[in-house]
């Protein structure tokens, strides 16, 4: 029996790499092929436990799914199982050993085969025992030592087989899905820019497969293609299909390049149902130089002018991705980075660090930009010639803000107020940042209303003229009721026990009494009234309550009728 192993980041995530590899085995149905069993677990259960799961199996092989965020604990998995089974042979393959087999099968006595790349192919020819020096694609052990085979050839897509038969196993988790492989682009960061050649899965047989997810009502599906609108009528043709499919109820997700899009691609989004899609933009950097020395090719303006307008359509959520650390870059040039990015108004700014990963042309390049950075996985950098590593403490204190109050969706209009007075975001967060390791914050579990309340704290404390304290408060509460009702007040928000026997009486003589919703008094622009915020119904793309104006007249009215 041969067992795939998949120790996971999260349970809501799965191994598509695994299920790939015995499905195309099983494909084959060749004569004598073994038993092949899927194990999934993941980096938050014990070793042990870990351990003695797959001692039990009492598997003849066992192939781990190596990443940089599991590799260390697969290698302590594998370590100890050979210690107590040393008769169970140990495969590897995945992206972090796929760049150094032979160095690999060095370090790590207890291994006996490295599947390099994609691995299909050599799984398959391993399984049924064939002669290692005829099978591709993989490094293995010999009398004289360590033997690299040639590289396996590319896969027609077309011809890896559906591994979604049935969704068992599969409830309460990230679907992934792959349409196509490689990448157009030469990202000196990146692996996939080692693979030459991009090719794809027929547009008919994804459109079945895709049909297959909207029939059983998966919540979400993640295109792990590396540049899925690479070929733009090719996903045109697709996002239109699921447009025309839509079931109201899947999410699609997609890493795209938003400088490619077409005028006719932008028209069919404007029109889409509020998250049907979601779009992941890899940016890394606004800053010329660096661009260049990346290899990458993009137009800034074209990605601005894109995602602002998908914002203002209000049915997309964006994901722009920086990289803090990318040679030419420093401090203040990423700072220019953060806010040109900031400026375009995505859902999400994710703020990462540049990760040297082994086999790419970063790692090559290293001595030539004193690039320091951690010797184990996630090998994420510590200083350049162009940031030192006081400037990284910095950057990753603006990455811990970003995520608190603006990734996280719960801030958005107490922070679109705030951002009128600053003409630097990045100095926004930066400060806030600084504010908390002050006050000793830093680190810390903090619940959500104490977010609130520090940085109204900290918005007092700066002592900004022009800020309107009350205009501030109003805001807060309305991005905490967003959310959900809350049982508790904040200590700093006004009182309405006076109101709440009108409230109830509201609720009743207008036929809600009993539903999830809420009444806050509210005047704007002159208009005096109350906002309702109706808990049951929410908007797809933020998961708000949805809000209405209830004007005094109105609320007059309804109590009234009694």
């Amino acid at each position: 029996m041969v067992v795939l192993a998949a120790i996971n980041a999260k349970y809501i995530h799965s191994n598509l790499a695994v299920h790939s590899l015995k499905a195309y085995a099983e494909k084959q149905k060749t004569q004598n092929l073994p038993e092949i069993r899927i194990a999934e677990f993941t980096i938050n259960q014990q070793v042990e436990d870990i351990l003695g799961s797959l001692y039990e199996m009492k598997a003849d092989t066992i192939a781990f799914s190596c990443y940089i965020w599991n590799v260390d604990y697969v290698c302590r998995v594998a370590n100890a199982l050979k210690s107590v089974a040393p008769e169970i042979c140990i495969w590897v393959g995945g992206p972090e050993v796929s760049y150094h087999g032979t160095e690999f099968l060095e370090e790590h006595g207890y291994v006996d085969v490295v599947m390099l790349g994609e691995g299909e192919e050599s799984f398959c020819q391993l399984i049924h025992g064939d002669d290692l020096t005829t099978i591709p694609g993989i490094v293995y052990r010999v009398e004289t030592g360590i033997q690299t085979n040639a590289p396996a050839n590319p896969l027609d897509m077309d011809e890896l087989p559906f591994v979604y038969q049935d969704m068992r196993g599969f409830e309460h988790r990230i679907v992934y899905y792959e349409s196509s492989r490689g990448c157009p682009f030469r990202c000196s960061y990146c692996l996939s820019s080692l693979d030459k050649q991009v090719r794809f899965r027929s547009v008919e047989l994804v459109k079945e497969e895709l049909q297959f997810f909207l029939d059983m009502q998966v919540p979400q599906v993640k295109f792990i293609d590396r540049t899925f609108n690479c070929n733009p009528k090719r996903a045109y043709d697709i996002w239109k299909f699921i447009c025309e499919q839509d079931n109201g109820i899947t999410n699609f997700h997609f890493e795209i390049s938003a400088d490619l899009l077409t005028e006719e691609q932008m028209n069919l989004m404007k029109h889409m149902r509020p998250g049907l899609i979601q779009l992941e933009i890899g940016l890394q950097t606004t800053h010329p130089e660096t661009i260049e020395a990346i290899h990458r090719k993009m137009d800034i303006e074209a990605i601005r002018r894109n995602v602002e307008r998908i914002h203002a359509y209000g049915n997309i959520h964006q994901h722009l991705d920086l990289i803090a650390g990318l040679p030419y870059e420093d401090l203040e040039h990423f700072r220019t980075s953060f806010d040109e990015a900031y400026a375009m108004q995505a859902e999400e700014l994710q703020l990462g660090f540049l990760k040297v990963l082994k086999g790419s042309f970063m790692e090559e390049q290293a001595a030539e930009y004193e690039l320091q950075y951690m010797v184990e996985p996630p090998y994420e950098v510590l200083r350049t010639r162009w940031l030192s590593y006081a400037d990284i403490r910095t950057l990753k204190r603006v990455e811990e803000m970003l995520e608190v109050y603006h990734n996280s969706g719960q801030f958005q209009n107490s922070l679109a107020y705030l951002m009128t007075f600053q003409k630097s975001p990045f100095d926004f967060f930066l400060q806030l940042g600084e504010y908390y390791k002050k006050k000793g914050y830093e680190g810390f579990q903090l619940k959500r209303l104490d977010r609130y309340n520090i940085l109204r704290e900290f918005v007092m404390e700066q002592a900004w003229e022009t800020v309107d304290v009350t205009e501030l408060e109003k805001r807060l509460l309305h991005d905490l009721y967003l959310r959900e009702n809350l049982k508790k007040r904040p200590d700093w928000a006004k009182s309405y026990e006076e109101c709440k026997k009108d409230m109830a009486k509201y609720f009743r003589l207008s036929g809600n009494k009993g539903k999830n919703l809420h009444l806050e008094p509210w005047l704007e622009q002159g208009k005096n009234g109350y906002l309702l915020y109706d808990y049951e119904n929410r908007d797809r793309l933020h998961n708000f309550a949805a809000t209405r104006f209830v004007s005094i007249n109105e609320f007059e009215q309804v109590l009234s009728k009694e």
